[in-house]
Formats: structure tokens, C-alpha cells, sequence
């Protein structure tokens, strides 16, 4: 596994868990405005025994690890490297951008995770435009139609970023129509973002939320 960060602890960052969150670095896309590029492209820092160490340290103040990223599922690791956190008795969220359904749907299957949050980056005849790289989407297709079984916990969400409407908000959403939890998350600034873009004002945040509840049965507006 190629690690490039970690967070101690987070209660934010797994719904109602106390949590971990471990980075891994790389990733097939290529967003914008992603908060963790600094460490997309380089080789991980930190090792799997240091994580593992931690985590056993952390035993009676932790109650779950989130994978995130980058892209998690891009490393050839992922499935054993989970397995052993679940044999502490940790709970696992994954975030993933469901763009490697074959993993996957492997970790969900042997219940190996517990939550996944699944990003939704736009209408699909928009994607190109949020993660710059040529995607067929075949496979983000099927993680959603998969999540939707409910064969685990899961949400999808989006960044509400300035390159996206609330038209959009709604075609996302018609295109998840029927999920359980879906996330719109406030798009921020950072200083190496590739744009300098305002972020979206409160009363059009809501208004994204007000759109989303017409077609998923929870809906969560985060950062306003």
C-alpha cells in the first residue's frame, strides 16, 4: 500500500464513528479543485506496520478507519490490508470515486467494509469537464447501480464546485434517483487549486438541497 497520510482521529469524516482516515496516494482522475493533490502523485511515506502500530495503539479510543484518498482502489493491496484492519475490529468506510467496480464489489460481498461513499463528480455528459481525463464511466455506472442493492451502508456525494449548476444537481441526481443518502458537499478554495473560482452562497446550497430530497430519500447539505 502506498500511504501518503494520516489522520489521527476524526469525527466528521465517518458518519456517527470516531474514526482514523488513512490516505493512499494516486489516483485515475484528476479533479481541479481536490484537496489532497499534493499527495496524489507522490510515493507513500508511510508504511502499512506504522499504520497497523496505530491502530493498535488506538484500540480503545477509535471505532473505525476510513480509506480515502486519492483512490484507494487502485492499490493492489487494498483487499488484505482491510481484512487485517477488520480482524482489530475496526469498522472500514471506503471512499472511492467507484471507478474500480471489480474491487469493489469484492470488499462489499466479503463485508469487509461498512460504509462506502461513493463521489459523484457531475452529470455523466459532464464528468470529463470535473476530472479532466477521458472516462467511459462504465464502471462508475455499475458501482452506483451496486451501492443501490444496499448490501452495505453507503452514500453518494458530490462537491458542488463552480464549474456545476443546479440543473446538474438534479440530472445527478436523476441519475441516483431512488438512493438512500446523498451528500452535497460546499466546494472551497485552496491555494493550488488549477481555478480561482468563487465559492457557492449559502441560499443556492440549500436550494441544491431542496432540488436533491425530490428524488433521494435522505439528503445531507454539508459546509454551509
Amino acid at each position: 500500500m502506498e500511504i501518503g497520510g494520516i489522520v489521527r482521529n476524526s469525527f466528521v469524516d465517518y458518519p456517527g464513528v470516531i474514526s482514523a482516515v488513512v490516505f493512499t496516494t494516486g489516483c485515475n482522475y484528476n479533479c481541479w479543485y481536490c484537496h489532497n493533490s499534493h499527495i496524489l502523485h507522490k510515493k507513500g511515506s508511510i508504511s502499512e506496520e506504522k499504520v497497523f502500530s496505530f491502530l493498535e495503539e488506538r484500540k480503545k479510543f477509535l471505532d473505525g478507519v476510513v480509506i480515502s484518498g486519492g483512490e484507494p482502489t487502485l492499490q493492489k493491496d487494498l483487499i488484505p490490508f482491510v481484512k487485517k484492519i477488520k480482524d482489530m475490529g475496526y469498522l472500514v468506510k471506503l471512499d472511492t470515486n467507484g471507478s474500480n467496480f471489480k474491487v469493489l464489489k469484492t470488499l462489499v460481498e466479503n463485508k469487509l467494509v461498512d460504509y462506502v461513499a461513493m463521489d459523484i463528480k457531475a452529470p455523466f455528459n459532464k464528468y470529463e469537464m470535473i476530472v479532466t481525463v477521458k472516462r467511459s464511466l462504465e464502471n462508475e455506472k455499475k458501482s452506483i447501480e451496486f451501492l443501490m442493492k444496499e448490501l452495505t451502508d453507503y452514500e453518494f456525494r458530490t462537491t458542488y464546485s463552480p464549474d456545476l449548476n443546479l440543473d446538474d444537481i438534479e440530472e445527478i441526481c436523476k441519475e441516483i434517483e431512488g438512493a438512500k443518502r446523498y451528500s452535497i458537499q460546499k466546494y472551497r478554495t485552496v491555494e493550488y487549486n488549477a481555478k480561482n473560482m468563487p465559492e457557492k452562497k449559502k441560499d443556492e446550497m440549500e436550494e441544491a438541497g431542496r432540488i436533491a430530497q425530490k428524488y433521494i430519500k435522505e439528503v445531507l447539505v454539508k459546509g454551509i
